[in-house]
C-alpha cells in the first residue's frame, strides 16, 4: 500500500514537474533495523528514499478529512496519511454522531466558537450535498431541583456563546414533549440535531479527491526532525508497527518533506508530537483517555423519545444519554471510564480495549432510570465504546481544544491539533476553515 501510493503520487507530480525526484527501486526494506551508533543511523536515514511535497495531514478523521478538504479548495495539492485501512476509523466513527448547538462551553473558547460555527456550517454542507442529517432538537433535563441552579448556568452558557432559541421550560411542558421523559426542569434547544458521520466523512473525502488530494491509507508517520526549516516525516507500513518489539529503533521507509504539515492524529496527536525530534517537550500538553460506552435498547419496535434527551454532565462527559439514529432507534451513552497507564507507544499504535462488556449495563441502568423510569430491566445490549482524547485529568476542569501553530513551536508550516474531542465531529468543518486560514491566509 505505501509503495503503490507513494508511487502514484511520485508519478502524478512528475507529469507536473516533467521530472522524478525519487527511484523506487530498493524501497523496502527490513521494518524496523537496531542502530548501535549515532554514525550508523545517519548512514541509514541517508540511504531512505525521500521526496518533497506540498501539504501532508497526518489523520483521517473527520477532522483531518475536513482540513485537506479546506487545503485542497485553496489551491494545494494534499496528501492524506492515515494509519488504518480505511477513514474514520478511531474517535470519528466511534461518537454519538450528535450537531451540537453550543450550549456547554466556556464563552469565548475555542470549543465554543468552532462549535457554533461549525453547527451553521454542518448543516448547510449536509443540505448542499444530500448528508443525511436531520435536527431533531435537544432536551437537558435536570431530574431533581437540585440541579436547577447548574442547568441555569448551562442556559447561561449557550446564550452568551450565541446559540440562538434556547428556552427553560417546567417539566410539564417536557414530559408533555416526551411522555416517557421524567424531569423537573429542562432547557429545549431547537438546533440540535444528529448526522450520518460516515457519509458525512465520505462526501469530504470525494470533494478533497477532486481537488487534487490523494490519501493513502495503512501507512504511519512514525516521528520526524528538521532540517533548517525543513520538516522530514518518517513514513512507515503500518503492518511493520504490529511486528515490532517496540524497543528496536524504527527505520522509515520513505522521508516526505512537506511545506505544510497538520497533525490531525486525535488520541495519537501528543504522543506523535514527541517524536517530532526538533519539537520542544514543554509545548505538548500532557494526554489523558477517558473511555465511553454505548448501550442499545433491546426488543423496542418504536422509540421512546423523539428528541435527544441529555442529563446534567459529569466529569469528564455529558452524562450517560439518550441518542437517536437516523432510522429512529436509539442508544444511550457514553458513560466515563478513566483509562490508566496509557503509554505514548500504546496511544500511537492505537491500542485501545473498544469492547463493551454486558456486566457494565449495571451502572446505566440507575444512571437513565433518573429520567427515564420506565426502562424494563434486562432492556440494554452492548453497543460500541470510544475513547475521548483528553487534555485534562479526573477532577480538574475541561481543556479547551489547543490549536498550535508556529508561534508557540517555532516550526514554520507546522500545526499541531491537540485535545479534539466533542464537540469535534460538529466543529470540524469550522477546525478545518481556520487551520487553512491560519497556514494560507
Amino acid at each position: 500500500m505505501l509503495k503503490g501510493t507513494f508511487q502514484s503520487l511520485v508519478l502524478v507530480s512528475a507529469s507536473r514537474r516533467n521530472h522524478v525526484h525519487v527511484k523506487w527501486k530498493h524501497l523496502f526494506g527490513n521494518c524496523a533495523r537496531s542502530m548501535s551508533s549515532n554514525e550508523t543511523g545517519r548512514r541509514i536515514m541517508d540511504s531512505v528514499p525521500r521526496e518533497k511535497v506540498d501539504c501532508v495531514v497526518i489523520g483521517a478523521g473527520v477532522v483531518g478529512i475536513a482540513v485537506a478538504r479546506a487545503l485542497a479548495l485553496k489551491g494545494r495539492e494534499v496528501l492524506v496519511i492515515e494509519s488504518g485501512s480505511t477513514f474514520g476509523t478511531g474517535t470519528s466513527s466511534r461518537n454519538s454522531e450528535v450537531i451540537h448547538a453550543g450550549i456547554y462551553y466556556p464563552r469565548d473558547s475555542l470549543k465554543a466558537i468552532f462549535c457554533v460555527r461549525g453547527r451553521e456550517m454542518l448543516y448547510e454542507y449536509c443540505s448542499m450535498h444530500d448528508i443525511p442529517h436531520k435536527q431533531v432538537g435537544k432536551l437537558i433535563v435536570a431530574t431533581r431541583s437540585s440541579e436547577i441552579p447548574k442547568l441555569n448556568d448551562i442556559l447561561n452558557h449557550g446564550i452568551q456563546n450565541g446559540v440562538d432559541s434556547l428556552e427553560m421550560i417546567n417539566g410539564a411542558k417536557a414530559m408533555k414533549m416526551e411522555p416517557e421523559l421524567q424531569c423537573v426542569k429542562a432547557i429545549l434547544s431547537p438546533l440540535s440535531g444528529i448526522v450520518d458521520s460516515h457519509s458525512l466523512m465520505l462526501s469530504l473525502v470525494g470533494e478533497a479527491e477532486n481537488h487534487r488530494t490523494t490519501f493513502t491509507y495503512n501507512s504511519t508517520v512514525i516521528g520526524g526532525h528538521l532540517e533548517g526549516k525543513e520538516i522530514c516525516l518518517h513514513i512507515l507500513e503500518t503492518k511493520c508497527l504490529k511486528e515490532w518489539d517496540g524497543t528496536s529503533i524504527l527505520h522509515p521507509e520513505l522521508i516526505l518533506v512537506p511545506k505544510l504539515l497538520v497533525n490531525s492524529t486525535g488520541l495519537s496527536a501528543p504522543a506523535l508530537a514527541k517524536r517530532f525530534t526538533s519539537l520542544q517537550s514543554e509545548v505538548i500538553p500532557p494526554s489523558y483517555y477517558a473511555r465511553g460506552c454505548y448501550f442499545t435498547l433491546s426488543d423496542t419496535k418504536a422509540s421512546p423519545f423523539r428528541h435527544l434527551i441529555y442529563p446534567i454532565p459529569e466529569d469528564g462527559g455529558l452524562g450517560v444519554h439518550v441518542t437517536l439514529d437516523l432510522n429512529g432507534q436509539i442508544k444511550f451513552g457514553p458513560d466515563v471510564e478513566w483509562i490508566d497507564g496509557v503509554d505514548d507507544i500504546s496511544s500511537f499504535q492505537n491500542k485501545f480495549d473498544y469492547s463493551v462488556h454486558a456486566n457494565r449495563a449495571e451502572q446505566f441502568y440507575p444512571a437513565i432510570r433518573s429520567y427515564y423510569p420506565n426502562l424494563k430491566d434486562r432492556a440494554l445490549e452492548p453497543g460500541y465504546a470510544g475513547i475521548r482524547p483528553k487534555l485534562s485529568r479526573p477532577g480538574q476542569s475541561p481543556v479547551d481544544f489547543v490549536i498550535q501553530g508556529e508561534d508557540i513551536h517555532g516550526i514554520p508550516g507546522l500545526v499541531n491539533l491537540f485535545g479534539i474531542e466533542s464537540p469535534g465531529l460538529t466543529a470540524s468543518l469550522a477546525i478545518a476553515d481556520f487551520v487553512s486560514t491560519r497556514l494560507l491566509g
